[in-house]
Protein backbone atom coordinates (compact mmCIF):
# COMPACT_ATOMS: atom_id res chain seq x y z
CA UNK A 1 0.00 0.00 0.00
CA UNK A 2 2.12 2.87 -1.27
CA UNK A 3 -0.56 5.24 -2.55
CA UNK A 4 -2.12 8.28 -0.88
CA UNK A 5 -5.61 9.50 -1.73
CA UNK A 6 -6.10 13.26 -1.45
CA UNK A 7 -9.64 14.60 -1.33
CA UNK A 8 -9.88 18.26 -2.30
CA UNK A 9 -13.41 19.43 -1.61
CA UNK A 10 -13.73 22.93 -3.06
CA UNK A 11 -16.37 25.58 -3.47
CA UNK A 12 -17.52 24.63 -6.95
CA UNK A 13 -16.07 21.16 -7.45
CA UNK A 14 -14.59 18.16 -5.70
CA UNK A 15 -11.38 16.40 -6.71
CA UNK A 16 -9.84 13.08 -5.80
CA UNK A 17 -6.15 12.69 -6.64
CA UNK A 18 -4.03 9.60 -6.06
CA UNK A 19 -0.31 10.13 -5.38
CA UNK A 20 2.45 7.54 -5.29
CA UNK A 21 5.22 7.30 -2.71
CA UNK A 22 7.26 9.90 -4.64
CA UNK A 23 4.39 12.44 -4.58
CA UNK A 24 3.70 11.94 -8.28
CA UNK A 25 0.10 12.12 -9.52
CA UNK A 26 -1.11 8.67 -10.56
CA UNK A 27 -4.73 9.49 -11.37
CA UNK A 28 -7.41 12.05 -10.61
CA UNK A 29 -11.07 12.80 -11.06
CA UNK A 30 -13.07 16.00 -10.68
CA UNK A 31 -16.75 16.90 -10.67
CA UNK A 32 -18.56 20.19 -10.32
CA UNK A 33 -21.62 20.48 -8.11
CA UNK A 34 -24.34 23.15 -7.84
CA UNK A 35 -24.31 26.35 -5.81
CA UNK A 36 -27.60 27.80 -4.63
CA UNK A 37 -28.45 31.47 -4.18
CA UNK A 38 -31.82 31.58 -2.38
CA UNK A 39 -31.60 35.32 -1.65
CA UNK A 40 -29.28 38.16 -2.67
CA UNK A 41 -25.99 37.68 -0.84
CA UNK A 42 -26.86 34.13 0.27
CA UNK A 43 -24.79 31.18 -0.98
CA UNK A 44 -25.58 27.59 -0.05
CA UNK A 45 -24.58 24.02 -0.89
CA UNK A 46 -26.46 20.76 -0.44
CA UNK A 47 -24.24 18.62 1.86
CA UNK A 48 -25.64 15.43 0.33
CA UNK A 49 -24.58 16.61 -3.12
CA UNK A 50 -21.11 17.34 -1.78
CA UNK A 51 -20.91 13.87 -0.22
CA UNK A 52 -22.11 12.15 -3.39
CA UNK A 53 -19.71 14.21 -5.49
CA UNK A 54 -16.76 13.29 -3.28
CA UNK A 55 -17.57 9.58 -3.43
CA UNK A 56 -17.97 9.72 -7.21
CA UNK A 57 -14.58 11.37 -7.69
CA UNK A 58 -12.89 8.79 -5.45
CA UNK A 59 -14.33 5.95 -7.52
CA UNK A 60 -13.37 7.78 -10.70
CA UNK A 61 -9.77 8.21 -9.58
CA UNK A 62 -9.49 4.59 -8.43
CA UNK A 63 -10.89 3.38 -11.73
CA UNK A 64 -8.53 5.60 -13.71
CA UNK A 65 -5.56 4.26 -11.72
CA UNK A 66 -6.86 0.68 -11.98
CA UNK A 67 -6.60 0.37 -8.20
CA UNK A 68 -8.80 -1.00 -5.45
CA UNK A 69 -9.34 0.96 -2.25
CA UNK A 70 -7.18 -1.60 -0.45
CA UNK A 71 -4.15 -0.17 -2.30
CA UNK A 72 -4.59 3.18 -0.55
CA UNK A 73 -2.34 3.55 2.48
CA UNK A 74 -3.99 6.70 3.85
CA UNK A 75 -6.34 9.56 3.03
CA UNK A 76 -5.74 13.29 3.31
CA UNK A 77 -8.66 15.74 3.29
CA UNK A 78 -8.54 19.40 2.33
CA UNK A 79 -11.61 21.55 2.05
CA UNK A 80 -13.25 24.88 1.40
CA UNK A 81 -12.84 26.64 4.72
CA UNK A 82 -15.51 28.45 6.77
CA UNK A 83 -18.39 26.76 4.94
CA UNK A 84 -20.57 25.51 7.78
CA UNK A 85 -22.70 22.39 8.19
CA UNK A 86 -24.91 21.26 11.07
CA UNK A 87 -26.05 17.65 11.07
CA UNK A 88 -27.99 15.17 13.16
CA UNK A 89 -25.64 12.94 15.16
CA UNK A 90 -27.90 9.90 14.75
CA UNK A 91 -28.61 10.10 11.03
CA UNK A 92 -25.63 12.07 9.74
CA UNK A 93 -28.06 14.18 7.71
CA UNK A 94 -27.71 17.96 7.62
CA UNK A 95 -30.47 19.93 9.31
CA UNK A 96 -29.97 22.86 6.92
CA UNK A 97 -28.00 23.50 3.70
CA UNK A 98 -24.32 24.24 4.11
CA UNK A 99 -23.78 28.00 4.45
CA UNK A 100 -20.87 28.83 2.16
CA UNK A 101 -17.92 31.03 3.09
CA UNK A 102 -19.09 33.57 0.49
CA UNK A 103 -22.48 33.97 2.16
CA UNK A 104 -23.22 37.44 3.55
CA UNK A 105 -26.49 36.91 5.44
CA UNK A 106 -24.89 37.64 8.82
CA UNK A 107 -23.42 41.02 7.83
CA UNK A 108 -25.89 42.88 10.05
CA UNK A 109 -25.09 40.79 13.12
CA UNK A 110 -21.37 41.33 12.54
CA UNK A 111 -21.99 45.05 12.40
CA UNK A 112 -23.91 44.95 15.68
CA UNK A 113 -20.97 43.21 17.36
CA UNK A 114 -18.56 45.76 15.90
CA UNK A 115 -20.64 48.65 17.17
CA UNK A 116 -20.70 47.02 20.60
CA UNK A 117 -16.88 47.10 20.63
CA UNK A 118 -16.14 43.38 20.33
CA UNK A 119 -13.89 43.34 17.26
CA UNK A 120 -10.60 43.98 19.07
CA UNK A 121 -11.20 41.06 21.44
CA UNK A 122 -12.21 38.84 18.54
CA UNK A 123 -9.08 39.79 16.60
CA UNK A 124 -6.68 39.34 19.51
CA UNK A 125 -8.15 35.93 20.32
CA UNK A 126 -8.80 34.45 16.89
CA UNK A 127 -6.63 36.54 14.56
CA UNK A 128 -9.74 37.24 12.48
CA UNK A 129 -12.06 40.19 11.89
CA UNK A 130 -15.79 40.39 12.49
CA UNK A 131 -17.08 39.41 9.08
CA UNK A 132 -19.76 37.04 7.70
CA UNK A 133 -16.93 35.16 5.95
CA UNK A 134 -16.10 33.14 9.06
CA UNK A 135 -18.02 30.27 10.64
CA UNK A 136 -19.10 31.65 14.02
CA UNK A 137 -21.99 33.84 12.88
CA UNK A 138 -23.06 31.13 10.41
CA UNK A 139 -23.31 28.65 13.28
CA UNK A 140 -25.25 31.16 15.36
CA UNK A 141 -27.61 31.81 12.43
CA UNK A 142 -28.38 28.11 12.05
CA UNK A 143 -28.98 27.69 15.77
CA UNK A 144 -31.28 30.72 15.86
CA UNK A 145 -33.20 30.24 12.60
CA UNK A 146 -33.64 26.51 12.06
CA UNK A 147 -36.61 25.16 14.00
CA UNK A 148 -35.47 23.28 17.07
CA UNK A 149 -31.77 23.63 16.27
CA UNK A 150 -30.69 25.38 19.44
CA UNK A 151 -32.54 22.95 21.66
CA UNK A 152 -31.02 20.04 19.73
CA UNK A 153 -27.59 21.60 20.18
CA UNK A 154 -28.05 22.02 23.91
CA UNK A 155 -29.19 18.39 24.14
CA UNK A 156 -26.14 17.15 22.23
CA UNK A 157 -28.20 15.92 19.29
CA UNK A 158 -26.41 17.81 16.52
CA UNK A 159 -22.82 18.31 15.42
CA UNK A 160 -21.53 21.45 13.75
CA UNK A 161 -18.38 21.82 11.73
CA UNK A 162 -16.82 22.83 8.48
CA UNK A 163 -16.73 20.51 5.48
CA UNK A 164 -13.68 18.63 6.79
CA UNK A 165 -15.50 17.51 9.94
CA UNK A 166 -18.62 16.63 7.99
CA UNK A 167 -16.75 14.45 5.50
CA UNK A 168 -14.79 12.79 8.31
CA UNK A 169 -18.02 11.97 10.12
CA UNK A 170 -19.51 10.45 6.98
CA UNK A 171 -16.41 8.45 6.07
CA UNK A 172 -16.14 7.01 9.58
CA UNK A 173 -19.90 6.49 9.92
CA UNK A 174 -20.02 8.81 12.92
CA UNK A 175 -17.14 7.26 14.83
CA UNK A 176 -14.86 10.29 14.48
CA UNK A 177 -15.72 13.95 15.03
CA UNK A 178 -12.54 15.99 14.65
CA UNK A 179 -11.05 18.94 12.85
CA UNK A 180 -7.49 20.17 12.47
CA UNK A 181 -5.98 23.36 13.82
CA UNK A 182 -6.03 25.18 10.47
CA UNK A 183 -9.75 24.65 9.92
CA UNK A 184 -10.49 25.45 13.56
CA UNK A 185 -8.60 28.72 13.22
CA UNK A 186 -11.11 29.84 10.56
CA UNK A 187 -14.20 29.52 12.71
CA UNK A 188 -13.68 32.70 14.79
CA UNK A 189 -14.12 30.46 17.83
CA UNK A 190 -10.54 29.30 18.40
CA UNK A 191 -7.87 30.80 20.63
CA UNK A 192 -5.04 30.59 18.11
CA UNK A 193 -2.36 31.11 20.77
CA UNK A 194 -3.72 28.54 23.23
CA UNK A 195 -4.79 26.13 20.49
CA UNK A 196 -8.24 25.42 21.97
CA UNK A 197 -11.80 26.59 21.57
CA UNK A 198 -12.14 29.96 23.28
CA UNK A 199 -14.67 30.19 26.08
CA UNK A 200 -15.02 33.92 25.48
CA UNK A 201 -15.80 33.45 21.77
CA UNK A 202 -18.25 30.60 22.44
CA UNK A 203 -20.09 32.84 24.86
CA UNK A 204 -20.01 35.86 22.54
CA UNK A 205 -21.55 33.93 19.64
CA UNK A 206 -23.76 31.76 21.88
CA UNK A 207 -22.37 28.49 20.56
CA UNK A 208 -22.54 25.46 22.89
CA UNK A 209 -19.06 23.92 22.93
CA UNK A 210 -20.54 20.42 22.80
CA UNK A 211 -21.48 20.85 19.14
CA UNK A 212 -17.88 21.43 17.98
CA UNK A 213 -15.27 18.85 16.92
CA UNK A 214 -12.04 17.96 18.69
CA UNK A 215 -9.03 19.94 17.42
CA UNK A 216 -6.03 17.88 16.28
CA UNK A 217 -2.75 18.33 14.41
CA UNK A 218 -2.77 18.55 10.63
CA UNK A 219 -1.03 15.16 10.45
CA UNK A 220 -2.79 12.94 12.96
CA UNK A 221 -4.97 9.89 13.44
CA UNK A 222 -8.39 11.18 12.41
CA UNK A 223 -10.13 7.80 12.21
CA UNK A 224 -10.76 5.16 9.56
CA UNK A 225 -12.86 5.45 6.43
CA UNK A 226 -15.28 2.54 6.51
CA UNK A 227 -14.99 -0.50 4.25
CA UNK A 228 -18.74 -0.25 3.69
CA UNK A 229 -18.17 3.12 2.00
CA UNK A 230 -14.87 2.70 0.14
CA UNK A 231 -14.52 -1.05 -0.20
CA UNK A 232 -11.67 -1.22 2.33
CA UNK A 233 -10.86 0.29 5.71
CA UNK A 234 -8.48 3.20 5.04
CA UNK A 235 -6.97 5.45 7.72
CA UNK A 236 -7.51 9.21 7.43
CA UNK A 237 -4.25 10.78 8.59
CA UNK A 238 -4.06 14.26 7.10
CA UNK A 239 -6.31 17.30 7.20
CA UNK A 240 -5.96 21.02 6.46
CA UNK A 241 -8.02 23.88 5.14
CA UNK A 242 -7.50 24.36 1.43
CA UNK A 243 -5.32 27.46 1.61
CA UNK A 244 -3.06 26.04 4.30
CA UNK A 245 -2.85 22.77 2.38
CA UNK A 246 -1.77 24.75 -0.69
CA UNK A 247 0.96 26.48 1.32
CA UNK A 248 2.15 23.06 2.50
CA UNK A 249 2.01 21.72 -1.05
CA UNK A 250 4.09 24.72 -2.13
CA UNK A 251 6.60 23.82 0.61
CA UNK A 252 6.26 27.26 2.22
CA UNK A 253 7.69 26.00 5.50
CA UNK A 254 10.11 28.86 6.18
CA UNK A 255 9.23 32.32 7.51
CA UNK A 256 9.01 34.82 4.67
CA UNK A 257 7.80 32.34 2.06
CA UNK A 258 4.54 33.35 0.38
CA UNK A 259 2.03 31.60 -1.83
CA UNK A 260 -1.15 32.71 -3.57
CA UNK A 261 -3.85 30.28 -4.66
CA UNK A 262 -6.25 31.17 -7.45
CA UNK A 263 -9.43 29.17 -7.20
CA UNK A 264 -12.96 30.45 -6.67
CA UNK A 265 -11.36 33.16 -4.57
CA UNK A 266 -7.72 34.11 -4.14
CA UNK A 267 -5.85 33.60 -0.90
CA UNK A 268 -2.29 34.71 -0.18
CA UNK A 269 -0.47 33.29 2.85
CA UNK A 270 2.81 34.64 4.22
CA UNK A 271 4.61 32.32 6.64
CA UNK A 272 5.57 34.34 9.74
CA UNK A 273 6.93 31.48 11.88
CA UNK A 274 6.08 30.21 15.38
CA UNK A 275 4.86 33.50 16.87
CA UNK A 276 1.64 35.23 15.76
CA UNK A 277 1.77 38.79 14.45
CA UNK A 278 -1.53 40.67 14.43
CA UNK A 279 -2.13 42.80 11.37
CA UNK A 280 -2.50 46.56 11.47
CA UNK A 281 -3.93 46.53 7.94
CA UNK A 282 -7.05 44.39 8.26
CA UNK A 283 -5.34 41.19 7.21
CA UNK A 284 -5.84 37.94 9.09
CA UNK A 285 -3.56 36.03 11.41
CA UNK A 286 -4.16 32.33 11.03
CA UNK A 287 -2.56 28.97 11.73
CA UNK A 288 -0.56 27.87 8.68
CA UNK A 289 0.17 24.39 10.00
CA UNK A 290 0.30 22.41 13.22
CA UNK A 291 2.61 19.39 13.41
CA UNK A 292 3.50 17.57 16.64
CA UNK A 293 1.52 20.21 18.58
CA UNK A 294 3.79 22.98 17.26
CA UNK A 295 1.99 25.77 15.45
CA UNK A 296 3.27 27.85 12.55
CA UNK A 297 1.41 31.08 11.84
CA UNK A 298 0.68 33.06 8.71
CA UNK A 299 -0.66 36.44 7.70
CA UNK A 300 -3.41 35.91 5.16
CA UNK A 301 -5.19 38.08 2.67
CA UNK A 302 -8.51 36.81 1.35
CA UNK A 303 -10.04 37.78 -1.99
CA UNK A 304 -13.60 36.56 -2.42
CA UNK A 305 -13.82 36.56 -6.23
CA UNK A 306 -11.05 35.32 -8.53
CA UNK A 307 -11.95 32.22 -10.54
CA UNK A 308 -15.60 32.95 -9.81
CA UNK A 309 -15.18 36.16 -11.82
CA UNK A 310 -14.24 34.06 -14.84
CA UNK A 311 -17.21 31.79 -14.11
CA UNK A 312 -19.38 34.91 -14.20
CA UNK A 313 -18.08 35.69 -17.67
CA UNK A 314 -18.97 32.14 -18.68
CA UNK A 315 -22.25 31.47 -16.90
CA UNK A 316 -23.95 34.85 -16.58
CA UNK A 317 -22.58 36.93 -19.45
CA UNK A 318 -22.07 33.94 -21.81
CA UNK A 319 -18.88 35.57 -23.17
CA UNK A 320 -17.01 32.26 -23.13
CA UNK A 321 -17.78 28.56 -23.04
CA UNK A 322 -14.63 27.51 -21.18
CA UNK A 323 -12.63 29.34 -18.53
CA UNK A 324 -9.40 29.14 -20.52
CA UNK A 325 -10.97 31.22 -23.30
CA UNK A 326 -10.88 34.34 -21.10
CA UNK A 327 -7.14 34.85 -21.65
CA UNK A 328 -7.60 34.56 -25.43
CA UNK A 329 -10.08 37.44 -25.33
CA UNK A 330 -7.85 39.42 -22.96
CA UNK A 331 -4.86 39.03 -25.27
CA UNK A 332 -6.94 40.47 -28.13
CA UNK A 333 -8.09 43.53 -26.15
CA UNK A 334 -7.16 47.08 -27.08
CA UNK A 335 -4.36 48.18 -24.69
CA UNK A 336 -5.43 51.81 -25.07
CA UNK A 337 -8.85 51.06 -23.57
CA UNK A 338 -8.50 50.54 -19.81
CA UNK A 339 -11.62 49.03 -18.27
CA UNK A 340 -11.73 48.11 -14.57
CA UNK A 341 -13.95 45.42 -13.06
CA UNK A 342 -14.24 45.38 -9.28
CA UNK A 343 -15.72 41.90 -8.66
CA UNK A 344 -17.54 42.66 -5.42
CA UNK A 345 -20.27 40.11 -6.16
CA UNK A 346 -20.36 39.17 -2.47
CA UNK A 347 -18.59 42.24 -1.14
CA UNK A 348 -14.85 42.83 -0.91
CA UNK A 349 -12.45 40.95 1.35
CA UNK A 350 -9.00 42.05 2.48
CA UNK A 351 -7.85 44.70 2.96
CA UNK A 352 -11.21 46.48 2.50
CA UNK A 353 -13.71 44.20 4.27
CA UNK A 354 -16.83 45.76 2.84
CA UNK A 355 -19.63 43.21 3.02
CA UNK A 356 -22.25 45.47 1.46
CA UNK A 357 -20.59 46.82 -1.68
CA UNK A 358 -21.32 45.16 -5.01
CA UNK A 359 -19.56 44.74 -8.33
CA UNK A 360 -18.65 47.71 -10.51
CA UNK A 361 -17.37 48.18 -14.05
CA UNK A 362 -15.65 51.50 -14.76
CA UNK A 363 -14.10 52.92 -17.89
CA UNK A 364 -16.52 51.67 -20.54
CA UNK A 365 -16.57 53.51 -23.86
CA UNK A 366 -18.28 52.77 -27.15
CA UNK A 367 -15.07 51.11 -28.30
CA UNK A 368 -14.94 48.76 -25.32
CA UNK A 369 -16.34 45.28 -25.70
CA UNK A 370 -16.07 41.66 -24.67
CA UNK A 371 -12.28 41.58 -24.98
CA UNK A 372 -11.77 44.53 -22.66
CA UNK A 373 -14.21 43.19 -20.07
CA UNK A 374 -12.48 39.79 -20.14
CA UNK A 375 -9.13 41.53 -19.60
CA UNK A 376 -10.60 43.54 -16.73
CA UNK A 377 -11.88 40.33 -15.12
CA UNK A 378 -8.44 38.72 -15.19
CA UNK A 379 -6.67 41.92 -14.17
CA UNK A 380 -8.98 42.33 -11.18
CA UNK A 381 -7.36 39.29 -9.58
CA UNK A 382 -3.90 40.74 -10.22
CA UNK A 383 -4.82 44.13 -8.77
CA UNK A 384 -6.39 42.54 -5.68
CA UNK A 385 -3.27 40.43 -5.13
CA UNK A 386 -1.15 43.58 -5.35
CA UNK A 387 -3.30 45.17 -2.63
CA UNK A 388 -2.72 42.16 -0.38
CA UNK A 389 1.02 41.86 -0.90
CA UNK A 390 1.53 45.59 -0.34
CA UNK A 391 -0.03 45.57 3.12
CA UNK A 392 1.41 42.16 4.07
CA UNK A 393 4.88 43.61 4.02
CA UNK A 394 3.75 46.56 6.09
CA UNK A 395 2.69 44.11 8.80
CA UNK A 396 5.76 41.89 8.42
CA UNK A 397 8.59 44.03 6.98
CA UNK A 398 11.46 42.36 5.14
CA UNK A 399 14.35 43.80 3.17
CA UNK A 400 13.99 41.35 0.30
CA UNK A 401 10.74 40.40 -1.36
CA UNK A 402 10.62 36.62 -1.88
CA UNK A 403 9.29 34.98 -5.00
CA UNK A 404 5.51 34.53 -5.02
CA UNK A 405 4.56 30.89 -5.56
CA UNK A 406 1.21 30.50 -7.31
CA UNK A 407 -1.20 27.62 -7.78
CA UNK A 408 -4.84 26.84 -8.47
CA UNK A 409 -6.82 26.82 -11.70
CA UNK A 410 -6.19 30.43 -12.79
CA UNK A 411 -2.43 29.99 -12.43
CA UNK A 412 -2.52 27.84 -15.58
CA UNK A 413 -3.17 31.03 -17.58
CA UNK A 414 0.17 32.33 -18.86
CA UNK A 415 -1.41 35.68 -19.76
CA UNK A 416 -2.76 36.17 -16.24
CA UNK A 417 0.46 35.11 -14.51
CA UNK A 418 2.54 37.46 -16.68
CA UNK A 419 0.11 40.26 -15.91
CA UNK A 420 0.37 39.40 -12.21
CA UNK A 421 4.15 39.64 -12.37
CA UNK A 422 3.92 42.97 -14.19
CA UNK A 423 1.46 44.53 -11.77
CA UNK A 424 3.25 43.23 -8.64
CA UNK A 425 6.68 44.01 -10.08
CA UNK A 426 7.68 40.64 -8.66
CA UNK A 427 8.85 37.22 -9.77
CA UNK A 428 6.11 34.60 -10.00
CA UNK A 429 6.89 30.88 -9.79
CA UNK A 430 4.38 28.31 -10.98
CA UNK A 431 5.11 24.76 -9.82
CA UNK A 432 4.97 21.62 -11.92
CA UNK A 433 1.92 20.53 -9.92
CA UNK A 434 -0.49 23.47 -9.79
CA UNK A 435 -3.05 21.50 -7.77
CA UNK A 436 -0.85 21.94 -4.72
CA UNK A 437 -3.86 21.97 -2.39
CA UNK A 438 -4.32 18.23 -2.93
CA UNK A 439 -0.56 17.70 -2.79
CA UNK A 440 -0.44 19.36 0.63
CA UNK A 441 -3.20 17.11 1.96
CA UNK A 442 -1.43 14.08 0.52
CA UNK A 443 1.85 15.11 2.14
CA UNK A 444 0.22 15.43 5.56
CA UNK A 445 -1.41 12.01 5.26
CA UNK A 446 1.80 10.38 4.02
CA UNK A 447 3.93 12.14 6.62
CA UNK A 448 1.78 10.76 9.45
CA UNK A 449 2.32 7.14 8.30
CA UNK A 450 6.03 7.70 7.50
CA UNK A 451 5.52 7.26 3.77
CA UNK A 452 6.82 10.78 3.13
CA UNK A 453 9.79 12.39 4.84
CA UNK A 454 10.31 15.55 6.84
CA UNK A 455 9.14 18.98 5.66
CA UNK A 456 12.72 19.77 4.61
CA UNK A 457 12.89 16.61 2.51
CA UNK A 458 9.50 17.36 0.96
CA UNK A 459 10.63 20.90 0.12
CA UNK A 460 13.51 19.48 -1.90
CA UNK A 461 11.00 17.76 -4.19
CA UNK A 462 9.28 21.03 -5.22
CA UNK A 463 9.65 21.50 -8.99
CA UNK A 464 9.31 24.66 -11.08
CA UNK A 465 7.14 24.65 -14.19
CA UNK A 466 7.53 28.27 -15.30
CA UNK A 467 8.88 31.55 -13.95
CA UNK A 468 7.35 34.91 -14.85
CA UNK A 469 9.33 38.13 -14.43
CA UNK A 470 8.09 41.73 -14.73
CA UNK A 471 8.17 43.30 -18.19
CA UNK A 472 5.98 46.36 -17.60
CA UNK A 473 7.20 49.96 -17.55
CA UNK A 474 7.01 51.50 -14.07
CA UNK A 475 4.97 54.46 -15.32
CA UNK A 476 2.32 52.20 -16.84
CA UNK A 477 2.17 50.09 -13.67
CA UNK A 478 1.66 53.18 -11.53
CA UNK A 479 -1.11 54.45 -13.79
CA UNK A 480 -2.89 51.10 -13.82
CA UNK A 481 -2.80 50.79 -10.02
CA UNK A 482 -4.06 54.36 -9.61
CA UNK A 483 -6.98 53.56 -11.91
CA UNK A 484 -7.73 50.42 -9.97
CA UNK A 485 -7.78 52.21 -6.63
CA UNK A 486 -10.05 54.84 -8.09
CA UNK A 487 -12.44 52.07 -9.18
CA UNK A 488 -12.34 50.44 -5.74
CA UNK A 489 -12.99 53.75 -3.99
CA UNK A 490 -16.04 54.29 -6.19
CA UNK A 491 -17.27 50.81 -5.21
CA UNK A 492 -16.86 50.91 -1.42
CA UNK A 493 -20.13 51.65 0.37
CA UNK A 494 -18.49 54.08 2.81
CA UNK A 495 -17.62 56.31 -0.17
CA UNK A 496 -21.06 56.23 -1.74
CA UNK A 497 -23.66 58.74 -0.60
CA UNK A 498 -27.08 57.15 -0.02
CA UNK A 499 -30.02 59.19 -1.28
Amino acid sequence: MSYILAIDQGTTSSRAIIFDRDCNVVASDQQEFPQYFPKPGWVEHDPEEIWSCVLATIQGALKSADLEASAIAAIGITNQRETTVAWNRKTGKAIYPAIVWQDRRTAASCEVLKQAGHERKVNQTTGLLLDPYFSATKIAWILNHVDGARKMAENGEIAVGNIDSYLLWRFTEGRSFCTDATNASRTMLMDIVGGTWSRDMLDLFEVPDGVLPEIRNCADDFGTASKAILGADVPITGMAGDQQAAAIGQACFLPGMIKSTYGTGCFALLNIGPEPVFSQNQLLTTIACQLDNKRTYAIEGSIFSAGSTVQWLRDQLKFIERADQAEILAAQSNPELQVYLVPAFVGLGAPYWDADCRGTIIGLTRDAGINEIARAALESTCFQTADLVHVMYQDWPTETRPVLRVDGGMSASNWTMQRLSDILNATIDRPAIIETTALGAAYLAGHQIDLYGSPDEFAQSWKLDQRFTPQMDDKIRTELLAGWHNAVNRTLTKNNLKT
